[in-house]
């Protein structure tokens, strides 16, 4: 914002002293007390003066003419009477000339008022932008509004087809200073029922220690991996869905509450090491007909076991486009619903993630995959008693086409559940058109193969307009 506003200054100025230098330049500023002097009441004196001048030169004519038998008659006296009188009314004449040319000058004197009117407006409008620099530079507070929306349509093979999707995730940043900023990201989704729920997707106090260094604490998007934490709003994800095992009781977690540090140093010219740690209350574990159904990672305020997990990612780029990361996690989780009942009194059992992940883009390409898997281990005395093993990997590759708004993308998935109805193994094309740089329009088709009659094995066309701001 500082840097929009000194050039509005600059070029405000710039004009400024343009036209100054007009000003400077026109023939009646070098006498600038004169100007206020020029009116009317001159002019109108002098159209009179004129009229006069030719009434008397219309009155010498006739004289002039009805007297020319007498002049013959008359002594040398009254010629040169004559003559004397012709020659001060030509003085006159020119001096009436001058006058006029006088007056033709002085009309450009609106010209010259306008031009200082502008002059002045320019100088009020580069002081304006001046103080609002200054202020935007000196405040001690800033907010921010940012976030994106999406719509999308899905018609899925022997099936129905619907506008799946609408949701709205405004983003807040509030910052005091250079030490502290709350940032916090609503989402407003549409369910298929037409209820409009409501989530808190992140909310944390950010308090930066150093130049190196930030503290967390609050609910946060999970540092593990690299989808759920950079990739997954929709105008940044290159395909109208995420990969399979991605999303909720999938093989990635979603989200923390508790504290967290991370931040990077550079090495070098250009490499970098990034790193990111955190302690939070751990994921719930679901259970269902005596088994463990899934895994919720949403980030709870509560903690069944009173067991906390430790994780955090490091990842190194040797060069600017060319990211490697290493993630992990490890703690207690316990079963807190069963058969979608809440649930008291469950053992406490590990709980291990691991998940490795890169990128790369060159010119026009764009290339990533990332893996990370979820496991959860055996408690004979549990309601659930068996464990269980949630991984995902994928692999993507997108191209944007030179000198064009179009980009091609192709991604495999392959999700593996403890349950054979929520597996599956994904081909995945996709066309975007980029109506600008935060704003597309998606076009995919996803070739899916799963249990055989669940909607996993089921290809499906999705169509997603996205917009970020």
């Amino acid at each position: 914002m500082s840097q929009w506003l000194g050039a509005v200054v600059r070029t405000t100025v710039e004009e400024w002293k343009r036209k100054s230098c007009v000003l400077k330049s026109h023939p009646a500023r070098r006498a600038p007390g004169r100007l206020r002097s020029v009116s009317i009441a001159p002019e109108e004196k002098l159209m009179k003066t004129t009229r006069r001048r030719k009434t008397i030169a219309a009155s010498v004519t006739a004289l002039l003419l009805a007297a020319t038998p007498t002049l013959a008659q008359t002594d040398a006296t009254r010629i040169e009477e004559l003559e004397a009188r012709t020659a001060v009314m030509a003085e006159e004449l020119a001096e009436l000339r001058a006058g006029l040319d006088k007056v033709k000058r002085a009309g450009s004197v609106g010209d010259l008022r306008t031009l200082r009117t502008e002059v002045i407006n320019a100088t009020q409008t580069a002081q304006r932008a001046e103080n609002a620099a200054n202020e935007w530079r000196n405040t001690t507070a800033v907010a921010h509004l940012a976030g994106y929306a999406a719509a999308g349509y899905t018609d899925q093979k022997n099936g129905t087809g619907s506008f799946s999707a609408a949701n709205f995730n405004p983003i807040f940043h509030f910052q005091y200073g250079d030490r502290i900023l709350w940032e916090s990201e609503l989402e407003f989704e549409i369910e298929e029922n037409g209820e409009t729920e409501v989530a808190l997707e992140y909310s944390t106090i950010d308090i930066f220690l150093n130049d190196h260094l930030v503290f967390l604490a609050g609910k946060f998007i999970s540092p593990l991996g690299n989808f759920r934490q950079n990739l997954h709003p929709s105008w940044i994800n290159k395909l109208p869905s995420a990969p399979p095992g991605f999303g909720h009781d999938g093989a990635a977690p979603l989200a923390e509450v508790g504290v967290q540090l991370r931040g990077g140093i550079p090495i070098g010219k250009q490499s970098k090491f990034t790193y990111a740690g955190y302690i939070g209350n751990g994921p719930k574990l679901e259970g269902e007909d005596g088994e463990l159904h899934g895994i919720d990672t949403d980030g709870f305020t509560g903690d069944a076991d009173d067991e906390k997990i430790i994780g955090g990612r490091i990842s190194f780029l040797p060069i600017p486009k060319l990211e490697i990361g290493l993630s992990g996690a490890f703690g207690d989780a316990a079963v807190v619903e069963n058969d979608e009942m809440d649930f008291e009194g469950d053992p406490s059992r590990g709980y291990r993630v691991f998940g490795v992940d890169a990128s790369y883009q060159w010119n026009n390409f764009d290339v990533r995959g990332e893996y990370i898997q979820q496991d959860v281990a055996d408690k004979t005395n549990s309601i659930a008693p068996e464990g269980g093993k949630w991984e995902t990997w994928y692999m993507q590759g997108a191209y944007k086409f030179a000198r064009a708004k179009w980009e091609g993308v192709l991604r495999y998935s392959d999700y593996t559940s403890p349950h054979a109805d929520h597996s599956q193994k994904q081909w995945a094309l996709g066309l975007n058109y980029l109506v600008a740089p935060n704003a597309v329009i998606k076009l995919g088709y996803e070739f899916n193969d799963g249990l055989s009659g669940e909607e996993t094995d089921s290809d499906r066309w999705t169509v997603q307009v996205a917009y970020g701001f």
